[in-house]
């Protein structure tokens, strides 16, 4: 197995994010990688880019804890609430950066040149010049103690619920 994917797999197991190593037969929205019911499928002989399971295990991390249990596929489809939906896609991009920060490997790992519909370099640009991308929300959930202290994550897995008051 891939040394970072070995380190990825590593890091998932310690923070206890649910998944499983799995055979697909069939094609996947990221290749190599399925969400399934709140469990990240991943098929390492499919997947391409190691990073992309970092971003498909932060849809998990930073998903309303009541809905979490709804990913599967399509995280845009299988949602009963689609409001929240584009701000948990910039916080599971800032969860990614975080996570990938704190195994020691560098942010093109998650943020790699095929990914983001083209902007990654400027997505890479944000994190490096400590510019707020996802870290309000991250710190609105309780799961990094300000902005001001981002990389640094409190708790990798979203605990507040958008029903609960948040103090920040």
């Amino acid at each position: 197995m891939d040394p970072t994917v070995r380190k990825i797999l590593a890091f998932l197991t310690q923070i206890e994010l649910p998944f499983q190593l799995s055979y697909f037969t069939h094609d996947t929205f990221l290749p190599g990688l399925r969400l399934q019911q709140g469990v990240l499928h991943i098929d390492v002989d499919k997947l391409l880019y190691a990073g992309d399971i970092l971003h498909e295990a932060a849809h998990i991390a930073v998903c309303e804890p009541t809905e979490r249990h709804l990913l599967s596929d399509d995280v845009y489809k299988c949602r009963s609430n689609k409001s929240w939906m584009k701000g948990e896609e910039v916080a599971a991009i800032a969860w990614s950066v975080a996570a990938i920060q704190h195994i020691g490997l560098p942010i093109s790992v998650v943020l790699h040149p095929d990914g983001y519909k083209g902007s990654s370099e400027n997505l890479i640009r944000v994190f490096e010049d400590n510019e707020l991308y996802g870290q309000p929300l991250l710190a609105a959930w309780s799961m990094i103690d300000s902005v001001e202290e981002f990389p640094n994550v409190r708790t990798w897995v979203r605990q507040v619920s958008w029903a609960e008051p948040v103090v920040v």
